[in-house]
Formats: structure tokens, C-alpha cells, sequence
């Protein structure tokens, strides 16, 4: 249930021969000098872009006829040149009757495209009427750094850009919320013009990367992460590797995860290499969602949002978005995977508790070795739980599931005992768990937030306490050899990282989106090399 397998039109050929996206991959080049420049061309078309873009409104000591003739005739790839003022974002603020001459300049000095802003743009495709190369393009840019306006008022604003004789028009809105890029893509998919479209901040990172899908004219990508040319814009080098950007065609399936905060997730990394590997046609982006039911609401066609992994704060606030959850997400009472069905319907899973069980379960008959076929080595044993939020929950139902007996401790006794009455155990506070042993052989999981990345130091339970326990598995995954973990290896316990959680709930999440299963020695692979 809930897995829904690919068609053949969702495969695509694999390799390098073919390349689905006709959007152009274009790299702005922010050096303040020419032979930075120069340098930024070589890196640029090294990484794989198709077009340059000259920011000669970052150059300190410009000199427009020499400067342009180098720039334009020793670059290794087309040129598009742009002078961006101030007043839209740029960096020059000089005599505006210069600038006009300048693009003119570099469109005789064969530049393939210039950028104009859309207040100067009619009288500047005027003055050039009748003289213009073959093959060079004039791009009508707007750019709003406060909002993404309505549908209509983009349209309207289109109409205008086209008005002035564009070739090519170029919307960059901003996202106050990641909703506002589905109007941009509306724009990008209706437009009778070529047409560049893209929403600044870190909430419009998805429209920089599925450019291919709507439509898009050419997309940028930034040489460096701290070298881009406007907000959120991402790196050319992860829109390449990390997207699969070459592959986005416009029948391309949209998976992510949801969460706020989410730039840190590694599940873009495991599912579009995976996905890449099998020929899959589809991506998997980052989706910073400040409210899912809106998310839901606006994406809700079957290929934008056909599956989402699910994250903090959202994995109890979603549950209300579903039209099915799986019963024991729903006794959980949070959810991690969400699958659209081919008919708009959103049934969610929680894949943690299976994740963090299974791993656990195999510690365990590490240690104990071969067990009666059909039952659970975590059948009888004593479980203890730290922490009552979403994994807390996950792990103390999963492992009443498998016939452990249950205690939950938590800072606050209140969110404990209710956790413990709904899977049959007993609750206690965290403070409590230092000298709780009633019997030694005890399995502990710490799914409290004490340890993680930077406080380093710090540990749920003192170390004179871990003798009591058999197997201990920690949550969390940064750093990945917690001081718990330390501590109960020292103690001589059985542990558990909390990256096989991690990795184990990819492969269900992976077998619910794709209805295959999931490349495990793959998943492991990129874990170990980038956790």
C-alpha cells in the first residue's frame, strides 16, 4: 500500500548522450577585474556551463572598448552581457546615458545576449532596429526584491516586457513564501515568448532548479556558493550533480522534503543518485515549507509534489493534510513520508520507527545470536526511551510493536506518561533514568536532542548508568559517534548509530515514492562519504 510503481514513459535513457533539458545552465561572473574574469570563463565551462554572464557593473577600473573586446572574444563560451545600476540591484551608478552605449558596444563586439532593464529597454531595442546580428538576442529583464506579485500583474508585466521588442524576457521575484514560485511557473508555462524566470531567497531555491520543467529560457547557477549574483541562488556545480539538472524535462516527477529549517538535509544527495542510477525521471529538492496545508494546497498537481519526505517542525502539523495515514503512523501520531496516488490523494507513513527498530533489532541478535523464526529479539525486553516527541513516539511504538516492555522518560513527567499510557509502559522523568536498573540486559534509545552538533559534550545519561544496558542506539546523526555512544561502547554495550535510522528509513521512503527497492549499498555509500 501506498507504493506507486513508474510507468515506462518515467524512465529515461541513462548517460551522458542524452540531454532531456533544452534550458540553458547560465554562470554569472562576479570577478572585479578582467582577468578574473577571464579566470571565472575557464572554471565556468569546466563545470559544464552553456553561457557566461559578464557583470560589468562589478568591475572596479572599467574601460568599455578594450575590456569587452577581451572579455567577449576570449571567452570559451557565449557571452551574455549585463550592466545592472543600482537602482535594479546592480552595482553602477554613474551617468545612465553611458550605459545604453556600453550594451550597444557589446552586442557589435559580438556578445550572443544582453541584459536590459525593462525602463530603458524600448528606447534601447529602438536605437538598435536594423542592426541587429543574427543570432544575438536581447533580454528584457524586472527585477522585484520585496515580493512575487499577483498572477495577473506578472502577466501584465510580461505583456509590457514583450511590448518593448524583447527576445527573451526575465521576471525575478522574491519568495516570502516557497507557494509564491508556483505563480512564476504559471507565467513560465503560459508565456508566448522565451522567458527567464526565477524567485530570489532561500524559499524560491526550487525555481532556479526546475526551470526545464516550466518552460525556462536559461536558469543561473553561482561559480561559488559565496559568489552568487543574487539571493538564494544555488551553486552550478549542485544544480549538475546534486539536482541531475541535464535530466528535468517538463513530465519530470517532483519529490523533497519538507521541514523548516531543511538546507542541511543529505536526502536530496541519496534519492537524486538513486534515482540517476535506475533512470528514474524524476528530482528531488529541498522544500522550505513555513506552512504544509498551503504547500499541499498550491502543489497539488500529481508530478510537483508526488512524494515528500518530512521533517521538523511538520511531522505532526502535516497529519491533518492527508486524506490517509497509515494506522500505525497514525497511532505514532507524527508521519516522515508522504506519497501522492496517481489520483491527487496524499496517504502519509512514518518509515522512523521501522528505520530505527530494524537497526536496533539486528544489533540485538548480533549479540545474541539466532533466534526463533517470526520473533522479535526485542520481544521482553526492557526498553527505554529518551525523549517523548516524534522520534520518541516512533521508537516507543515500534518497539511495544515487537513486544518490548516499554518506559519512557522525559524531562517533562506530564508528556511521558501520555506517551506511556498510549503503548502500554511506564513513564518516568529523564532525571529518573539516571538510577532506574531494575535488571541488567536493558535496551536504550536517546531520541532527546543532548549531544547533537555543537554541544558535542553532553550526554542524556551519565556514564555509570550504561552499564545496565545491553544495546544503546542514539537518534542523533551529527555528530555521528556521539558521547553517549562513546560512553556505552566503553561500557560494553552493543550500539547503534543513528545514521542507520537515517538510512534505513530512506530505503522504505524510497520503496513508497518509486515501488522499487532501494539501492541500500548506494544509500550507505553516499553516507558514508558525506555524513
Amino acid at each position: 500500500m501506498g507504493s506507486l510503481p513508474f510507468t515506462t514513459s518515467d524512465l529515461q535513457i541513462s548517460g551522458s548522450e542524452v540531454r532531456s533539458s533544452p534550458t540553458l545552465l547560465c554562470v554569472p561572473l562576479m570577478g572585479t577585474t578582467v582577468e578574473q574574469m577571464l579566470i571565472q570563463m575557464r572554471n565556468a565551462k569546466e563545470i559544464g556551463a552553456d553561457v557566461v554572464e559578464i557583470r560589468l557593473d562589478c568591475l572596479t577600473n572599467f574601460n568599455p572598448h578594450p575590456d569587452l573586446e577581451i572579455l567577449i572574444k576570449r571567452s570559451p563560451l557565449p557571452t551574455l552581457v549585463t550592466y545592472r545600476p543600482i537602482w535594479e540591484g546592480g552595482q553602477y551608478e554613474a551617468d545612465e546615458t553611458e550605459r545604453p552605449d556600453v550594451l550597444l558596444l557589446a552586442m557589435q563586439l559580438g556578445a550572443s545576449y544582453i541584459d536590459v532593464e525593462l525602463e530603458i529597454a524600448h528606447d534601447f531595442n529602438n536605437s538598435i532596429c536594423g542592426k541587429k546580428p543574427d543570432n544575438f538576442k536581447v533580454i528584457v529583464s524586472s527585477h522585484n526584491y520585496h515580493h512575487t506579485p499577483s498572477a495577473e500583474a506578472i502577466a501584465n508585466l510580461v505583456a509590457r516586457m514583450q511590448a518593448t521588442g524583447a527576445d527573451i524576457v526575465k521576471i525575478a521575484t522574491t519568495a516570502l513564501d516557497i507557494t509564491d514560485c508556483a505563480r512564476i511557473f504559471q507565467i513560465m508555462v503560459h508565456s508566448q515568448v522565451p522567458i527567464i524566470g526565477t524567485v530570489m531567497g532561500e524559499r524560491g531555491l526550487i525555481s532556479w532548479i526546475l526551470s526545464p520543467k516550466f518552460g525556462g529560457y536559461l536558469t543561473y547557477g553561482a561559480l561559488e556558493a559565496g559568489a552568487i549574483s543574487a539571493p538564494g541562488q544555488p551553486t552550478a556545480k549542485d544544480l549538475l550533480d546534486l539536482y541531475n539538472f541535464r535530466f528535468i524535462r517538463p513530465d519530470t516527477k517532483v519529490y523533497g522534503i519538507i521541514g523548516k529549517p531543511v538546507g542541511h538535509s543529505k536526502s536530496p544527495l541519496l534519492f537524486n543518485a538513486s534515482f540517476k542510477s535506475v533512470g528514474l525521471n524524476a528530482v528531488y529538492l529541498h522544500f522550505l515549507v513555513d506552512d504544509v496545508e498551503k504547500f499541499f494546497n498550491t502543489y497539488s498537481s500529481i508530478d510537483l509534489a508526488s512524494g515528500c519526505s518530512c521533517t521538523i517542525p511538520h511531522k505532526e502539523v502535516a497529519l491533518k493534510c492527508m486524506d490517509e495515514i497509515n494506522p500505525i503512523a497514525k497511532k505514532i501520531g507524527a508521519i516522515n513520508n508522504i506519497v501522492r496516488r496517481p489520483d491527487g490523494t496524499l496517504i502519509a507513513f512514518n518509515t522512523d520507527y521501522i528505520g530505527a527498530i530494524s537497526a536496533i533489532e539486528d544489533g540485538l541478535r548480533e549479540l545474541n545470536g539466532a533466534i526463533p523464526a517470526g520473533a522479535s529479539p526485542l520481544s521482553g525486553k526492557l526498553f527505554v526511551v529518551l525523549g517523548a516527541g516524534g522520534a520518541g513516539k516512533s521508537l516507543a511504538y515500534g518497539a511495544a510493536q515487537m513486544g518490548a516492555r516499554v518506559v519512557v522518560a522525559n524531562r517533562t513527567f506530564e508528556r511521558a506518561k501520555e506517551l506511556a499510557e498510549k503503548v502500554g509502559g511506564q513513564a518516568m522523568t529523564l532525571a529518573e533514568a539516571e538510577h532506574f536498573h531494575p535488571e541488567d540486559g536493558m535496551v536504550l534509545a536517546n531520541t532527546t536532542s543532548v549531544g547533537m552538533k555543537p554541544d558535542t559534550g553532553e550526554t542524556p545519561l551519565a556514564k555509570h548508568a550504561l552499564k545496565h544496558y545491553c544495546l544503546v542506539f542514539d537518534a542523533i546523526y551529527t555528530p555521528k559517534d556521539t558521547r553517549l555512544l562513546q560512553e556505552a561502547k566503553e561500557s560494553g554495550a552493543i550500539i547503534v548509530y543513528g545514521t542507520e535510522m537515517l538510512i534505513r528509513q530512506g530505503f522504505e521512503q524510497y520503496k513508497n515514492f518509486t515501488g522499487l527497492p532501494a539501492p541500500e549499498q548506494m544509500f550507505r555509500q553516499l553516507m558514508e562519504k558525506h555524513a
